[in-house]
């Protein structure tokens, strides 16, 4: 037992058992902590895939802090950035000041990911977390429009504020808010009603028949892939639908890029590939490159009506987050860094269909999209089975879906190959002891 020792120049030293940290946390901390419960692990250092417990043991890291550590832990580049930024006294934070780390990160984010894709936004700064950009977006489109529904749709998940909340579909969070939460059409999302249903073309419906009670919209949000929801993906064609009907009700389409973004589904921007430009996109987690609380909302130019202070936060001018933003968009200067992640997902991929057809035939398939992926099991428990065997084997992962019924498998995009080798063996291994 470890001991800690009072001190008393008057009485005899007397022993003291320390608290644990784990029992401490638990004792004081709110009972609205979640991620701790199923991983009672107190973690005390990080570098790249790799976390490190009290005792020094070594857990690949398949979840980068729900997709916010897309770069590893500690990235020796972010890393340098960050420390010589300090050192050097540089301003920290500042509202919305104009600063030459502010500038700096505008620069980079519009020369080396808007031009070269050929995108024209402008950058809010909103409060430092992924539901200030969502409620900063549909705020914003409400203002356009001068329209009240917003089209969120099934598995959605936008995060927890109120206007955010009210277009998320998990139950679960929905329940906490203690008020109505209104003036939302609720939609199916691509696939919802299964594979003969066009879900895009049924919205198209619902909203020309003037009988339907489906006023038009402010906007359509959506995830290209849905991660909380369950690891959806939306194809290109059901996505080009929905942004065809969004322009012709004169809505806005709202991509909400917080964890689909940043690299995390192969591209810098989720819908790349897709056909569709966004009229607003909101981006956070991966933005800062560190962990470091930032959150965007990115505007077309014609749609930016905001008076001066009308959306405003203390915390959007986070300097230090955007000096780590900065260094991150380096790697995006370079092609090999997106050919990495391609190589990355074709592993895990392979790897994840093996397990299917070798020890879960019949039981899950594979789910997700390039390192935003995993397994869909058809018994919800078995997720969190097969998670828990991973955790044994020094494997930190994540459940996801609407009865956590998915693995989710999110590597940073850096990983080294050999752990993320190792880590896919956990996996493997911790698959066939539930197929025993």
């Amino acid at each position: 037992m470890n001991i800690a020792f009072a001190e008393d120049h008057e009485s005899p030293s007397v022993a003291v058992p320390l608290e644990s940290s784990l029992s401490l946390i638990n004792s004081q901390e709110s009972a609205v902590r979640s991620y701790c419960r199923g991983t009672p692990i107190v973690f005390e250092k990080a570098n790249g895939s790799c976390l490190f417990d009290e005792s020094g043991n070594c857990y690949i890291d398949f979840l980068c802090a729900a997709g916010s550590v897309n770069y590893g832990h500690n990235d020796p580049h972010i890393k340098k950035s960050l420390v010589d930024y300090m050192t050097s006294n540089g301003v920290l934070q500042t509202l919305d000041f104009a600063t030459g780390a502010k500038a700096e990160f505008l620069r980079k984010f519009r020369d080396i990911i808007l031009a070269p894709r050929q995108l024209q936004y402008r950058v809010q700064f909103t409060g430092p977390t992924g539901t200030n950009a969502v409620e900063a977006a549909v705020k914003l489109a409400r203002k356009h429009t001068a329209r009240r529904p917003v089209v969120a749709f099934t598995n959605a998940y936008h995060g927890v504020s109120l206007g955010a909340l009210a277009l998320t579909g998990n139950q679960s969070k929905r329940k906490a808010a203690g008020v109505s939460l209104g003036d939302v059409i609720r939609l199916p999302y691509d696939g919802y009603l299964g594979a003969s249903v066009d879900t895009a073309e049924l919205a198209r419906t619902l909203f020309n028949d003037p009988s339907s009670g489906f006023d038009a919209p402010a906007a359509f949000i959506v995830e290209t892939v849905q991660g909380e929801g369950g690891l959806n993906v939306a194809s290109a064609g059901w996505l080009q639908s929905i942004a065809r009907l969004a322009k012709d009700l004169g809505a806005l389409l709202i991509v909400d890029d917080i964890q689909a973004g940043c690299g995390r589904a192969g591209r810098f921007f989720s819908f790349e590939e897709l056909g569709v430009t966004p009229d607003l996109v909101c981006l956070s987690k991966s933005i800062s490159g560190s962990g470091l609380p930032m959150a965007l909302t990115l505007i077309r130019p014609h749609l930016d009506v905001w008076e001066p202070g009308e959306h405003n936060g203390t915390f959007r001018g986070n300097n230090l987050a955007f000096v780590g933003a900065s260094a991150a968009i380096d790697y995006w200067a370079q092609g090999e860094f997106e050919l990495g992640i391609a190589k990355r997902a074709t592993m895990i991929e392979t790897v994840l269909r093996e397990v299917c057809i070798q020890h879960l035939e019949g039981r899950a398939r594979v789910v997700g999209k390039s390192l935003f992926t995993g397994l869909r099991f058809e018994v919800p428990q078995a997720a969190e089975r097969i998670r828990l065997g991973m955790l044994r084997r020094g494997v930190l992962a994540e459940t996801c879906g609407p009865r956590d019924e998915v693995l989710k498998i999110m590597p940073a995009l850096n990983i080294p190959e050999n752990l993320l080798v190792q880590g896919l063996e956990a996996l493997t291994a911790s698959a066939a002891e539930f197929a025993d």
